[in-house]
């Protein structure tokens, strides 16, 4: 008897002990993940990557600003801006969107029938890099485009029929044209934009040769101030902060034992079974590749993406990445271009429409997609803000007698960073 009532006491303590443990190592395990997130530095900490639309987020391409420049011509001269953008206050009473929706049918022309319509009553845009029209029409607004190719400058021009015409170049050799619909775009309505535009006085360097022989050597569409522009100095910074969020997003475990740095400081972090790493570099560069699993993907109709859909899937990856760490800056689409089943997209900075160039050559990011998946994506982190200070700029004739050296030269005006902690603006030369 005595020997069974001390037994069941002996498992009455021993239940009540297991039960005090399971407890405590739920309290503990709760009590680490309330410190976890509530320690964290940032505000995308533990949070996934998706190229899917989360809510409120941008759902179209339109909601992602393109820098442009502008150039519009009336009777009295020509007037600028060489820091646009698609969402800039005025760039929608221009009527781009209106002209490309309405323009059903694109018909061969010749380089020297769009320098002949520069001539008159006209719009100029140019989007810096050959674009694919359905994409540029989507940054425009204009949505269910059926125009094809490939587009760098749309002109909006007053024709001798009574009509205006849309010219579209893509930046070599090939010019397209076609009619805009009056409903959408009358002559009368586009002399009267141009005459209120209030923009400064500019010309394209093809116009100006007589005066100076010197500007026979630039590309003849290169847009030239008549002002030198008073653009802002831009502080600099790579704003990583932690890095177990960049984990996070791209799907890794943060207490992976498959984490290392590297003697320059790289850390990398690597994922065997499904062939993935992620290298972050003291400089914030980051670089993702992904093998066979697809753990990263943008939505599509298809199994291959449209290249509109592939812009704006890339184009939300991004923007969730660099959202509050680019300051004053946005990404801007430079390229987009397919083979098979792959498609390479390539972006750059640009504040309030002037590109940002690293000096190196190199890009803001790099995105390969096979299908809908992401196998690989390079981003620099870097951070603009404006500093105060007024950039100071050669003056063009000093300029252009350097530039002359390299016939054939682009000149423009951009921001030139080395990857210092301050940006100036200065001349560029593509």
């Amino acid at each position: 008897m005595d020997h069974t009532a001390r037994r069941r006491r002996r498992n009455l303590i021993q239940n009540i002990a297991i039960a005090l443990l399971s407890v405590s190592a739920v309290l503990l395990f709760a009590q680490l993940q309330l410190y976890n997130l509530g320690t964290s530095e940032d505000p995308l900490y533990l949070e996934r990557l998706t190229g899917v639309l989360p809510e409120g987020s941008p759902s179209r391409l339109r909601e992602f600003p393109a820098p442009v420049r502008v150039v519009l011509t009336d009777s009295y001269g020509r007037y600028g801006s060489l820091g646009f953008t698609t969402n800039s206050d005025g760039f929608s009473a221009l009527g781009l969107r209106e002209a490309l929706g309405s323009v059903q049918h694109l018909a061969p022309s010749t380089a020297g029938a769009f320098r002949t319509a520069l001539s008159g009553p006209s719009m100029y845009f140019d989007f810096l890099n050959p674009l694919p029209l359905q994409v540029l029409a989507e940054l425009t607004g204009a949505e269910d485009t059926a125009l094809e190719g490939n587009a760098r400058c749309l002109l909006l021009a007053a024709g001798e029929d009574g009509s205006v015409h849309l010219y579209v170049w893509d930046g070599a050799d090939t010019v397209l044209t076609g009619t805009v619909a009056s409903t959408a775009l009358s002559i009368d309505s586009l002399t009267e934009t141009v005459s209120q535009s209030g923009m400064g006085s500019v010309s394209f360097a093809f116009e100006v040769v007589e005066a100076e022989p010197l500007y026979s050597k630039l590309f003849p569409l290169s847009i030239l101030p008549t002002e030198l522009p008073q653009l802002p100095v831009l502080s600099a910074a790579s704003p990583i902060s932690g890095t177990d969020w960049l984990l996070a997003a791209f799907g890794f475990n943060i207490n992976t034992r498959e984490r290392y740095a590297e003697a320059d400081g790289t850390e990398v972090i690597t994922e065997v079974e499904a062939d993935r790493s992620l290298h972050i570099r003291p400089s914030g560069e980051i670089t993702y590749r992904s093998g066979t699993e697809a753990t990263l993907e943008i939505s599509a109709q298809e199994e291959v993406p449209t290249p509109a859909e592939a812009v704006l899937g890339a184009s939300i990856l991004l923007e969730q990445l660099t959202e509050d760490r680019s300051g004053e800056a946005r990404l801007y689409l430079e390229s987009v271009s397919q083979s098979g089943d792959t498609t390479q997209l390539l972006f750059g900075y640009q504040i309030d429409g002037v590109p940002i160039r690293f000096s190196d050559g190199g890009h803001a990011a790099e995105i390969t997609l096979s299908g809908t998946s992401v196998t690989r994506l390079a981003l620099r982190f870097r951070q603009y803000s404006t500093a105060g200070e007024t950039s100071l700029l050669l003056p063009l004739r000093q300029t252009l007698a350097i530039a002359a050296e390299h016939p054939g030269t682009e000149l423009s005006v951009g921001y030139a960073d080395s990857g210092g902690d301050a940006v100036s603006a200065s001349w560029l030369a593509d």
